[in-house]
């Protein structure tokens, strides 16, 4: 309705007020829903260390799956017709499907209108080449979720319910386990999504592109969660004015974008630091211009090692992202520095499977060979590839201890 009616009105101030309203009241429920209770317990802490004591009733509702997904998505929807990018679709059951399309509805990737609206009017045939793609990236990516991501979460909880327990070793080990994780289950996640849009005759926008062959934080950021970052970019930094300011003013909208980015993760103190910690990587390479991607198949020794040092820096951070609190982060990091011992013996092997690194390790030899491209299955030995992956998810799939999809939660 909002953007029936901002297409019709051509009153500057009327379009700001139904601008205003449309932001208000989808951010409004976001905020309900998703950091109410988060504020209520902070503001109350804040209350008590002064000496007053408030009582404030908390709200006991689940959070609706995909909230901050299809939000961000009715958001650019509304903002990209009240900056003229885009008309107004009439057609709502056209609107309602873009909202809610099943594939990625609950983690994404965040679609814009301008890419999704257009093909739910377009006469859909099948197309066996993009079923095909469709079906290889859905294989590829149920191995990233059931081979990769379940079976490093099996471990990361371990290591991290007993963190004060472990040696250096298995604290960092805990940390690589997690980096995988959250990289298997949300990219995974996104291929099977993209993949099963394909099947439909429908093309999402790519949201990963081999992020842990980044070269340096800036890069990472423009290979993880690309449907994220892109939509931060659009309707917050540039807004903001983006670089075109003054020195100070493009750091504080780096500062504000990636912290509205780690807020926009969770209610909790730990998104924030996650996100103020990654601002501050972040800046100096930003403001150098240090933006480059990997174009030789075979990089020099100088890549590996930026690509070794990011992904360590990347690992490291995570740990804020996986912890309860930021005292628990804080903590599991110090023992990782100054709990002595890094030698294996101490390693309980059978208990943290130390023998899954070398599948972890095909896993990133299958993508470092396929980074040009969607997915590991071209070429003269695609076949095998895939044949290799299918009997890796059935040999290795957690399928009786399946793991929630992290991003659900957001």
């Amino acid at each position: 309705m909002v953007g029936l009616e901002l297409e019709r009105e051509e009153n500057s101030s009327k379009r700001n007020l139904l601008l205003s309203f449309s932001l208000i009241f989808n951010l409004g429920i976001l905020l309900t829903f998703k950091y109410y209770n988060f504020f209520i317990e902070n503001f109350q802490t804040l209350s008590e260390s002064i000496g007053l004591h408030v009582n404030f009733f908390s709200l006991q509702i689940l959070l609706p799956v995909g909230i901050s997904f299809y939000t961000f998505q009715t958001l650019s929807y509304t903002i990209d017709i009240w900056k003229k990018r885009i008309s107004a679709t009439k057609n709502f059951l056209q609107f309602a499907t873009f909202v809610a399309f099943f594939p990625q509805l609950v983690a994404g990737p965040i679609e814009r209108a301008s890419n999704l609206l257009p093909q739910f009017s377009q006469r859909k045939k099948f197309d066996d080449q993009l079923a095909i793609s469709g079906i290889n990236l859905i294989l590829w990516g149920l191995f990233k979720k059931v081979v990769i991501a379940d079976n490093c979460a099996v471990y990361v909880d371990t290591i991290f319910a007993n963190y004060e327990e472990q040696n250096s070793l298995s604290l960092f080990l805990g940390a690589f386990y997690f980096a995988f994780q959250i990289y298997g289950d949300f990219s995974g996640y996104s291929d099977i999504a993209i993949g099963t849009g394909r099947l439909f005759g429908f093309q999402l926008m790519q949201n990963f592109n081999y992020p842990y062959f980044s070269r340096n934080i800036s890069e990472f950021w423009r290979r993880w969660h690309i449907s994220l970052s892109t939509w931060f970019r659009d309707y917050i930094y540039v807004p903001l004015g983006g670089s075109k300011s003054s020195l100070l003013f493009t750091i504080r909208n780096i500062f504000i974008v990636f912290m509205v980015s780690g807020f926009w993760h969770g209610a909790n103190w730990t998104f924030l630091m996650w996100g103020g910690i990654h601002a501050v990587l972040f800046t100096p390479i930003f403001l150098r211009g240090k933006n480059y991607k990997i174009k030789n198949v075979y990089p020099g020794v100088k890549d590996l090692l930026k690509i070794s040092f990011t992904f360590l820096v990347t690992c490291l951070t995570w740990v804020f992202f996986r912890a309860e609190n930021i005292t628990i982060a804080l903590s599991y990091l110090k023992r990782i520095l100054n709990n002595g011992d890094f030698s294996v013996k101490y390693l309980d092997i059978e208990r943290y499977n130390i023998e899954f690194v070398p599948v972890i390790g095909f896993f990133v030899l299958l993508e470092w060979f396929s980074r040009f491209n969607e997915h590991p299955f071209f070429g003269r030995i695609k076949y095998l590839k895939v044949i290799v992956v299918i009997l890796s998810i059935l040999l290795l799939g957690k399928f009786f201890d399946y793991k929630e999809f992290i991003y659900f939660q957001f």
